[in-house]
């Protein structure tokens, strides 16, 4: 796998998991933990931000990052 994928899973994949357990715990008044666990949204929700994370805001961070080291 090379480095700009690894540098996006890692990236991309812990903004979606944060996402997924902020929206989670901010809709916990609303519903209960479980009942959101069980539900279809919560796991369409879950795949959506991580491909948005993933694919979109790993690839920024990536050009960021090519940018930075390419100016050092």
């Amino acid at each position: 796998m090379s480095e700009r994928w690894k540098y996006q899973l890692k990236s991309g994949g812990l903004w979606g998991v944060f996402m997924i357990v902020f929206m989670t715990l901010f809709e916990i008044k609303e519903k209960p933990f479980t009942e959101q666990i069980n539900s279809y949204n919560f796991y369409f929700r879950a795949v959506v931000y991580l491909v948005i994370g993933i694919f979109v805001l790993g690839y920024f961070n990536w050009k960021a990052k090519v940018k930075r080291e390419r100016n050092q």
